[in-house]
């Protein structure tokens, strides 16, 4: 008998429903949010939505930190495989094996040997992401530490009397300390100690105390009897003075040098080097032309050379060492930074023998040696150290960055520089990074917006962002608007106080340009961004509602005058000049008037935000008050908040986990629709 015949055609199809249900795996368990992460509003997480992007959170590179002063190896920063946060490990040679040097929670990014003998290494740690630094002397051998600096303040490695043995360090008040938590007066300290014996009579010396935030790079003199340092006012307004270091009670003369007496020109000069004889000084300057040029001053004289005047672009670093004969600099080439040399005697500009690919991230010179470490980042990999013979051209890499089995970055597209017109006629560029061929049609945009707003974007690698790039199709922009450094001073002020907005304008100008691209869908632009960045989601998400997908903020300023009031008190007045007196009333009006949290009503599209409770710069008040704000009238947002991070997410799993929401949030945002 055929038994098709006894059951009707819909209880055959039940019957294989219910068969299938029956075959079903188990639903993939979730993935708890790591301990010190708080969600609200956003779906939960799977471990496969980690797995699918974790093979690209797996390459890491190392970062330059000190090379020995007499053998030839060096520190490098670097996070090993299975750990959350970058450490110090000693490198003694080309590819060696790393050893580690400090471990624990907290991130350690910047030492530097004993510039005499190597007998010790100092070191920069935070807690948290607080950004209060503490420096700390490491035992190379038995990896001992020992704290040189006391609670309630912000440290920082400022120099070395290295004929002396001492150790200059920075340091800055917190409001945390001050009466109320709030500071009306900073001063910034720079103190010499011998990290030997820090605590023994005459192991602290005060250098100078100076009036105000801002001070800083300070660069000691060959014979040690002076220090140039900048003090800091705005990206385009910086001064060069010069500190007498033989007073013993740090009470020695201090003059500006640059602008010199009685000029009134506003301008940056940032002190980097001294001839042998301590009497010329190296900068960098933008005081005779729209660029960042490389200039030598005549210290008795006041006389200026210009050595760079034939580069059109910003240098954007600077090494070299009295007893070395060349200078190294990094040129911002839109977008790019190449290696020059410069030949310190005549100041004339010298042949590089050859260059890493990619782009130059850091550089420094071995004074024993005069061999030159280069950092190369490139869409391919990130931050691999090579080191460069000057004399014989000779290129050597001494690092390659950790990549995952199977895992091959070679065929990454390259980068592209792309232009378009603002809306006042004013040309824009921004770097773009299309997803392979495969990925046919029009392609979703994430638009991602620098911080700074002094800052800029560039070619670089793509890190985490390379799983919606090469696995998802989704095209990476990142734009560099009025503001953005790398284009010239007048460039960089095009944003100042009350022109805030034009900067909005040419984001918006960026989301239009994306439409008239073959490759790019302009409906379907998410806007993201950190810091300033996040600033500029949030202003997508309010002013530019009906141009966008979704917008991301991470970091971000909410309102202007709550961000000036409580960000820490020593960035407090350089974020004025940028953004505005906040007890102006008229400007306080004004930055209220533009501020996301006063249109919070305009939201209408899907938006993520994620805080470090510990950020000192952005306090996570500014993400608090916005979410709150939504949440009150019944506006739906996805929020991550970490108590264990500050000025963005450093930590592995914390970031991970921030990732993956991101993707969450890209898949129903743009992916599936």
């Amino acid at each position: 008998m055929n038994t098709s015949t006894l059951l009707s055609r819909p209880a055959v199809i039940g019957l294989l429903v219910l068969l299938a249900a029956c075959s079903t795996t188990p639903p993939e368990p979730l993935l708890p949010p790591p301990p010190a992460l708080r969600v609200e509003g956003a779906p939960a997480i799977t471990p496969s939505a980690v797995k699918a992007f974790e093979r690209y959170a797996d390459v890491v590179g190392h970062s330059f930190a000190s090379w020995h002063p007499t053998r030839r190896e060096m520190l490098v920063a670097h996070r090993a495989p299975g750990s959350s946060t970058p450490q110090i490990f000693r490198l003694r040679g080309p590819m060696q094996p790393l050893e580690s040097l400090t471990s624990g929670a907290e991130s350690v990014t910047d030492a530097e040997w004993e510039p005499q003998q190597g007998r010790y290494i100092v070191f920069e740690r935070d807690i948290g992401g607080n950004e209060a630094a503490q420096v700390y002397r490491l035992d190379p051998d038995t990896k001992a530490t020992t704290r040189l600096t006391p609670d309630g303040e912000r440290h920082a490695l400022a120099g070395w009397l290295p004929k002396q043995g001492r150790l200059i360090v920075s340091s800055v008040p917190l409001d945390r300390t001050a009466a109320g938590g709030r500071r009306t007066e900073v001063t910034t300290r720079f103190t010499a100690i011998d990290p030997l014996a820090p605590d023994a009579p005459g192991g602290r010396r005060l250098v100078a105390e100076l009036p105000g935030p801002g001070w800083f790079n300070l660069v000691v003199s060959p014979d040690e009897r002076q220090a140039a340092v900048t003090r800091y006012i705005a990206a385009t307004h910086s001064e060069t003075w010069l500190l007498d270091l033989t007073h013993p009670e740090g009470k020695g003369e201090r003059r500006r040098v640059l602008p010199a007496a009685g000029e009134t020109l506003r301008a940056a000069h940032f002190a980097t080097g001294w001839s042998p004889d301590a009497t010329q000084l190296f900068l960098i300057s933008d005081r005779a032309s729209e660029f960042r040029e490389l200039m030598r001053l005549d210290v008795a004289r006041g006389a200026l050379t210009r050595l760079s005047s034939h580069i059109p672009w910003d240098l954007s670093r600077l090494d070299g060492d009295p007893a070395l004969p060349l200078l190294a600099a990094a040129v911002n080439v839109d977008g790019r930074d190449e290696l020059r040399l410069f030949d310190r005697a005549s100041g004339g500009e010298r042949p590089v023998p050859s260059v890493p690919p990619g782009s130059v991230s850091d550089l420094r010179f071995h004074r024993s040696s005069g061999e030159l470490a280069i950092v190369a980042d490139s869409p391919q990999g990130p931050s691999q150290i090579h080191v460069l013979d000057p004399a014989s051209g000779r290129l050597e890499a001494w690092t390659r960055p950790i990549m995952p089995p199977g895992l091959d970055l070679s065929q990454v597209p390259e980068q592209q520089i792309v232009r378009w017109k603002s809306f006042d006629g004013r040309t824009i560029s921004g770097v773009l990074s299309l997803p392979p061929a495969r990925f046919a049609g029009k392609r979703p945009v994430v638009m991602l917006m620098h911080g700074g707003p002094e800052a800029q974007s560039k070619v670089g690698w793509n890190g985490r962002l390379n799983h919606l790039l090469l696995d998802r199709g989704v095209a990476i922009f990142e734009p560099n608007v009025r503001g953005s450094s790398g284009y010239g001073k007048t460039f960089l002020d095009l944003d100042n106080g009350r022109l805030r907005e034009d900067s909005v304008k040419d984001m918006a100008a960026a989301i239009d340009w994306t439409a008239t691209h073959p490759r790019l869908d302009g409906s379907k632009v998410i806007v993201a961004g950190g810091s300033y960045g996040g600033y500029m989601a949030l202003a997508a998400a309010t002013r530019l509602a009906d141009k966008i997908a979704g917008a991301y903020s991470s970091v971000g300023i909410s309102h202007f005058v709550t961000f000036l009031e409580n960000t820490e008190s020593y960035r407090r007045d350089l974020r004025r000049v940028e953004y505005g007196d906040e007890r102006d009333p008229a400007m306080r009006e004004f930055l209220n008037s533009i501020s996301p949290l006063t249109n919070a009503e305009q939201v209408k599209k899907p938006l993520l935000i994620t805080q470090g409770k510990n950020d000192p710069r952005v306090p996570w008040t500014e993400s608090e008050q916005i979410v709150r704000k939504l949440q009150a009238r019944g506006v739906p947002v996805w929020y991550l908040l970490a108590d264990n991070e500050g000025h963005g997410f450093a930590r592995r799993e914390n970031a991970d986990y921030q990732f993956a929401t991101l993707v969450r949030f890209v898949e129903e945002t743009v992916l599936r629709k």
